[in-house]
């Protein structure tokens, strides 16, 4: 039997990115073959990501990417199981790759982003880095020229939070400022009578619990119920707001300033509405010396 030395798992480490052990294990099982060992991970390499898929990924960034003439622009999120993995290049290096097919591409959907080679780089990089990865959602903003409007994006410094406005009128330097003030107030709605009627409602029943509590006469009741939701809706309607570098002004008047007036926005934040799984590293810990 071929004695498996320590060079030799280090060869096949550096040629496939898999840990010692795994790099070991192959070996011994191919008889020290080191053409067969990789031919055998990289059958296994698909199983492999497949069983990682069903690990939550709720880290990683959000990038995003503005033509030169500022008239289109995408954002992207890509997650992993770990933050310490989210910071490795190797993976900031696929969310660019994603990023830039996603630029180049003329429909916002991770399902063709995949089909356009980026399934085998993920899984690829599922089975170097040993963690689930997941595109998880792509959104593109653009105008059919210059002429109608700009788009313009801002990502925070940690990668965590990034967002994608576009607007018809005003500059790059007001739409960023308002992309800024988006990324920090996370606003739900760009003007009031966008507010969802479900969440007046669900606002309304609430409020109408509290108010009803106060043992307050019914009409008083129906003011103060009226006087929350005005100043709910005044909240989380970004043109209500008021600007964060600027308190004396809001999102609107900033706006009214240059005749300006905001089409739309998009706002991500790594893993919202991921439920994360809570683990109890003991217990898995003592699982595995039980095993």
């Amino acid at each position: 039997m071929t004695s498996i030395t320590a060079s030799m798992v280090k060869e096949l480490r550096e040629r496939t990115g898999l840990g010692m052990m795994d790099c070991k294990k192959a070996l011994s099982e191919a008889g020290g073959d080191m053409e067969k060992a990789i031919e055998d991970l990289r059958k296994a390499s698909g199983l492999k990501a497949a069983k990682k898929a069903s690990r939550v990924a709720a880290e990683g960034v959000v990038m995003a990417k503005i033509s030169g003439d500022g008239n289109r622009g995408v954002i992207i999120e890509v997650n992993s199981e770990t933050d310490f993995v989210a910071r490795d290049e190797n993976f900031l290096r696929f969310v660019s790759e994603a990023l830039e097919i996603a630029y180049n591409e003329n429909e916002a959907s991770v399902e063709v982003l995949l089909s356009k080679g980026l399934e085998e780089s993920r899984q690829a990089l599922v089975q170097k880095i040993g963690e689930n990865i997941s595109v998880r959602r792509i959104e593109r903003l653009n105008f059919e020229n210059a002429n109608q409007g700009i788009v313009e994006s801002y990502v925070h410094n940690n990668g965590k939070i990034g967002v994608l406005i576009s607007l018809k009128g005003g500059d790059e330097a007001l739409a960023r400022d308002i992309a800024m003030h988006i990324a920090a107030v996370n606003p739900l709605v760009v003007r009031p009578e966008d507010v969802p009627e479900d969440v007046l409602a669900k606002e309304s029943e609430i409020y109408a619990a509290q108010a009803r509590e106060s043992g307050k006469p019914d009409e008083i009741v129906e003011k103060m119920i009226s006087g929350r939701l005005r100043k709910f809706v005044s909240e989380v309607s970004l043109l209500e707001q008021q600007f964060v570098k600027d308190p004396e002004s809001t999102i609107r008047d900033l706006l009214a300033e240059v005749g300006a007036d905001i089409v739309q926005f998009v706002r991500y934040e790594v893993g919202e509405g991921i439920e994360k799984e809570e683990e109890d590293f003991a217990a898995e810990v003592a699982a595995q010396l039980n095993s």
